[in-house]
């Protein structure tokens, strides 16, 4: 087997060309190769005149069989309770199976085709299941997020990740690709598969099941509530979402140790996907071959980190509130990235001086923001819009140009500096500038603002120790990115991953 890494080719070269690429390289015949595989393949725009993709490749002349994992059969030495069937839950119910440990996996919302169901009646009846929406749900909020899967998470347990979405359907690129994206389309039926993996190694699974109270003896979780039945597991798993502010709550009244920790909020920003294209490619924009454009940026204003966050190219603006009577925006987009508008969230970093010292203070900015928001819109969940140009003028926007919203439910023209302090204020704006320069047209008049984005991140963490347990109950595991662990879909699936195994360990069930 070689590994053969910085191998050149163009946006619209095939794999046939990558193949005798790799192989002049690496000093064999083509016709001698039995195994070949593309393990990394990243865009290189930084040059306009000298697009192309950087590849790296597995071959041998050999033939070759990747190992297959051995896992170990169900037994009876532990049944874990596993709270959420987001990404850190659904992975790690499928690895504790895997271990063989017993699993009853529960979630708050409902299976993913009924879940879509409540979504679309929310959108078009604008009543709200505060159990089942964007936020919750089989999937997570993930589900309606874009499927974007690069993360600053290494190690095996993200690569694991990675692994197991394409055993279980995932487009196969993203198994390669520098910034793998499953888009929102494909992930459902992702997580549909995985879920009949789950039963099929044993485990249950049940929607419309809500973790409502536990009981902490002697160090230990005795009793759990849900749907206030009285229930006993060996283990409990956290993996609620950052959304799950009552079952933070709940937590804090059963003396659960828990911190107030940074996180981040702002607006999304749309602009003409056929701009941010030419933006950073110029004239190979329209080349075959050539993928949607993305970016990620970051700057520091004022002594605050603003940075753009979940890029969605040719994605829509999502309506994102689980809380009646709030406006909450996300970004997603489906697998070909084909929508007429580009959107991002452009955040401002939040701490204590905006929402005092309270273990509760980020989760009551939050929903200050979410109210604000819903009031601006109209109160009728359309989301609060306006111009670039006229955010940063302090004018009020009469009408929109050539970047219409993508808001499922509408927008209503109204001034977005009401939602922020000055400072906040202050920060975006100043981003927004500085990102003009680094992406031309980035602060074009036209481009359109909409929030708020408020859910970046849990703004409370589960403290635990060295053997990812509470500190406070020996049996209880805060998991994921609603317990503080985790940034995004393949952070939390790892997150998930990790608390499985330590779990497995426990029970002498490691297969390592």
């Amino acid at each position: 087997m070689q590994k053969i890494s910085n191998i050149k080719i163009k946006p619209f070269e095939d794999d046939r060309v990558l193949l005798s690429k790799a192989c002049k390289k690496a000093g064999v015949k083509e016709s001698d190769v039995k195994y070949f595989k593309l393990i990394k393949k990243s865009l290189d725009a930084r040059d306009k005149n000298a697009v192309f993709y950087s590849c790296t490749v597995e071959l041998s002349t050999t033939p070759y069989t990747p190992p297959k994992k051995i896992y170990g059969k169900v037994n009876k030495k532990a049944h874990v309770l596993v709270v959420g069937a987001g990404p850190a839950g659904l992975f790690c119910a499928l690895d504790l199976l895997r271990y063989g440990v017993s699993v009853t996996l529960i979630e708050r919302g409902k299976a993913v085709d009924e879940r879509v169901q409540s979504v679309s009646s929310f959108y078009k009846d604008r009543l709200l299941d505060e159990d089942c929406n964007v936020q919750f749900g089989e999937g997570g909020a993930g589900a309606f997020s874009d499927g974007k899967l690069n993360t600053g998470v290494g190690g095996n347990f993200a690569r694991e990740v990675i692994d197991d979405f394409l055993l279980f359907g995932a487009p196969k690129d993203i198994g390669y690709l520098q910034k793998p994206h499953i888009g929102s389309d494909n992930l459902k039926n992702v997580v549909k598969n995985i879920r009949n993996e789950i039963i099929r190694l044993g485990g249950r699974v049940l929607f419309s099941k809500k973790l409502t109270d536990i009981l902490i003896s002697g160090g230990k979780v005795t009793k759990v509530k849900i749907n206030g039945d009285t229930e006993e597991f060996d283990d409990i798993v956290l993996a609620v979402g950052h959304s799950a502010r009552d079952v933070y709550a709940m937590l804090n009244d059963r003396a659960v140790m828990m911190e107030s920790k940074d996180f981040a909020v702002g607006l999304r920003i749309e602009h003409l996907q056929k701009d941010i294209n030419f933006a950073q490619y110029g004239k190979f924009a329209e080349l075959k071959g050539m993928p949607v454009a993305d970016y990620k940026l970051v700057t520091n204003q004022n002594g605050r980190g603003v940075f753009t966050f979940c890029m969605c190219p040719g994605g829509y603006v999502m309506p994102s509130s689980s809380e009646r009577e709030t406006v909450v925006v996300n970004g997603m987009s489906n697998y070909l990235r084909n929508g007429e508008n580009s959107n991002s969230a452009i955040i401002c970093q939040v701490g204590k001086k905006d929402f005092g010292e309270g273990l509760f203070g980020g989760v009551e900015f939050q929903k200050s923001l979410e109210r604000k928001a819903f009031i601006l819109g109209g109160e009728n969940y359309t989301a609060p819009s306006m111009l670039v140009g006229d955010y940063l003028s302090g004018k009020n926007s009469n009408s929109f140009g050539k970047v219409q919203p993508s808001y499922a439910l509408g927008v209503k023209k109204a001034d977005l500096n009401e939602l922020f302090s000055q400072d906040i204020n202050t920060a975006l704006k100043g981003a927004v500038i500085d990102m003009g320069k680094k992406i031309k047209g980035f602060d074009g008049y036209d481009a359109v603002l909409t929030g708020v984005e408020s859910r970046t991140s849990s703004p409370v963490r589960v403290l635990r120790g060295d053997n990812l347990s509470s500190v406070s109950a020996s049996n209880l595991y805060p998991c994921g990115e609603g317990c503080g662990y985790a940034g995004g879909i393949t952070s939390a699936g790892a997150d998930g991953k990790r608390v499985a195994k330590a779990i497995a360990v426990k029970y002498g069930l490691d297969l390592e």
